[in-house]
């Protein structure tokens, strides 16, 4: 799953200039990551803590060959960044902003439909982070090792939950995704799961899903069809009464549908070993690498 984000990744930060641009872009090149450059409309021609600062992300592209973004900018410019970096051709394109308007992401979506070669992460996510070569976002190195665990997860905290138990198991991790807890994201779950049978350097999945909607669903179906690798399954609101809006998420359980307990027998029919606590992933990883074939 390094296929997203690896050694050869040229990243441009969109709100460089920001408190939260200016630490995260410092973090990201304290762990190696090529950031090139940054874009803040207005502030272009000069230079931030040494790099470039483009007004476009068109600029910033053109001037230093830049692949993929990560977007650090408020609310409600956020859904035009996501479009922007998409309109420049970027591969990879995460946005961590929290917040955005529906209907701007909803206008986003549909922009992002006519340039299928930008692949979306988020928005409302950690980022991404390929342990060892680099990383888009806010997830903290120091809890990274190398190895060949893919996490894909909807939630943030327990993407670092799982990162951390496994380094402590000394299980590395191959890419970590975390693809958001917003209801209008651009990498699901059965998205990052398209990328795990052809990467030769993942060997198993952790996947940490919601209440809500039904994509875990469909990726349970996809996984019993198509997935061959190992797959622990977490599903987090199994407590959450119907018909109740859960956190930030956007997670609502409607008319008996989307409950976690739906979702937990979808996943172990595909033949995922499902968890019920947070706490027995990294364990339940272990017992799957272990196991005789």
């Amino acid at each position: 799953m390094a296929v997203l984000l690896d050694k050869s990744t040229r990243l441009i930060v969109q709100g460089l200039t920001g408190k939260e641009g200016t630490f995260h872009a410092r973090q990201a090149a304290a762990y190696g990551t090529n950031v090139v450059a940054g874009v803040t409309p207005g502030k272009g021609g000069g230079t931030h803590e040494g790099w470039p600062i483009f007004n476009t992300v068109h600029d910033a592209v053109t001037q230093t060959g830049a692949n993929a973004s990560v977007i650090f900018v408020p609310p409600p410019f956020a859904a035009d960044a996501i479009m922007e970096a998409a309109d420049a051709g970027l591969a990879l394109v995460v946005c961590i902003t929290e917040g955005i308007p529906t209907l701007d992401m909803l206008r986003a979506m549909t922009f992002l439909k006519e340039r299928p070669k930008t692949r979306l992460v988020g928005p409302n996510c950690p980022g991404v982070i390929s342990p060892g070569k680099g990383k888009a976002g806010i997830i903290p190195g120091n809890i990274c090792r190398e190895g060949r665990i893919g996490i894909v997860s909807k939630s943030g905290t327990l993407t670092y939950e799982a990162i951390h138990q496994l380094s402590q198991l000394g299980l590395g991790q191959s890419s970590c995704i975390g693809i958001g807890g917003d209801p209008l994201i651009g990498t699901s779950h059965i998205d990052a799961l398209k990328l795990c049978p052809a990467d030769p350097e993942t060997g198993a999945v952790a996947m940490i899903g919601g209440t809500g909607c039904t994509p875990v669903e469909e990726a349970g179906a996809r996984m019993r069809d198509r997935f061959r690798k190992p797959v622990v399954g977490f599903i987090a609101g199994q407590t959450a009464p119907p018909g109740r809006r859960m956190g930030h998420a956007g997670a609502i359980i409607a008319g008996g549908t989307g409950t976690a307990a739906e979702k937990m027998a979808a996943l172990a029919a595909a033949g995922v070993r499902v968890v019920k606590s947070p706490a027995q992933m990294g364990e339940a990883i272990k017992e799957l690498q272990t196991k005789p074939a």
